[in-house]
């Protein structure tokens, strides 16, 4: 005798069929199971889904011009018509900070991306070749990293003049060393292993060697390298910016903010606090999901 399908009993069935795990899950998908099941990283990764929605909507979101100035509301208080506040000209701080995170965002992932590949390609030839090879330069991302970041990215900047252009390109340049470092190390974790030696014995050449196998088991650690150097180009960004060596005015960038306010500290602290915050609570966001991804990604938790 045939089953009865009733419309209760596929309902029933449909759930189940989304319940069932993969008959062969990814590292992929035990990754982000792992993930999921971190409520820190999970915390992150909402915050900085909100950040990404408010640069992207941030037209619809800020209530007035970030550029318009009202020398008629200057050095207002937080008030439910200025909810951050405004500046010394009147400008609308809370404004200005929502599209602060879309130059922030977008100039922080620009710079993480060119230090990524400068740095990291350097990094990843350094650990799959070794021997004179990566002795020649690690020895050169020696020399650059005996210079502090920030100091470095300031003398690069003051050769090249102020923008977003010389800005990726100081952060990139004094980024490169450890970013290097960092995908060396990631490549000499999985040069060693037998799938490696293997695909050499069947005749692997170098370029697929380090594309179709090195890499891709050496992605996620690379990703957390990633995740992390997002902060700190933001924070970088910002520190530059508030001492005047980053973006130039009117550019309604976080630091900038800050450096607008830092002379009214005392009388209006509020001009400092709302885009500290924003600072702080973006690097927070993005440290919280480095974290997440570093055990998501660790094989000892599996």
């Amino acid at each position: 005798m045939s089953k009865m399908h009733t419309p209760a009993m596929e309902k029933i069935e449909k759930k189940n069929a989304k319940r069932k795990k993969p008959l062969n899950p990814t590292p992929a998908y035990e990754s982000w199971k792992r993930f999921r099941r971190n409520p820190t990283a999970t915390i992150g990764l909402i915050v900085v889904a909100a950040l990404i929605l408010v640069a992207i909507f941030a037209p619809l979101i800020a209530p007035y011009d970030f550029q318009t100035q009202d020398y008629a509301a200057m050095m207002q208080k937080p008030s439910a018509q200025h909810l951050f506040g405004t500046d010394q000209f009147g400008r609308d701080i809370f404004s200005r900070c929502i599209y602060g995170a879309r130059y922030s965002l977008i100039i922080a992932l620009f710079c993480t991306i060119a230090a990524f590949f400068s740095g990291g390609l350097l990094g990843i030839i350094a650990g799959y070749f070794g021997g004179k090879v990566d002795t020649v330069i690690m020895r050169i991302m020696d020399i650059f990293q005996a210079i502090p970041m920030i100091m470095m990215a300031m003398c690069i900047v003051a050769v090249l003049g102020n923008g977003i252009p010389q800005l990726v390109a100081a952060i990139m340049f004094a980024s490169m060393p450890t970013m290097a470092r960092n995908n060396r190390a990631a490549i000499l974790r999985v040069r060693g292993n037998d799938y490696i030696e293997s695909s050499e014995a069947i005749g692997c050449n170098q370029f697929q060697l380090i594309l179709k196998h090195m890499i891709p088991n050496a992605v996620g650690v690379m990703i957390i390298y990633f995740v992390g150097f997002l902060a700190v180009s933001i924070m970088m960004m910002s520190s530059m910016s508030y001492i005047g060596v980053g973006l130039a005015a009117p550019t309604p960038e976080w630091g900038l903010i800050l450096n607008d306010g830092k002379s009214y500290l005392t009388s209006a602290p509020y001009m400092m606090l709302f885009p500290a915050l924003m600072i702080m609570i973006t690097c927070f966001a993005f440290n919280l999901m480095g974290d997440g991804l570093r055990d998501a990604f660790d094989p000892k938790l599996k």
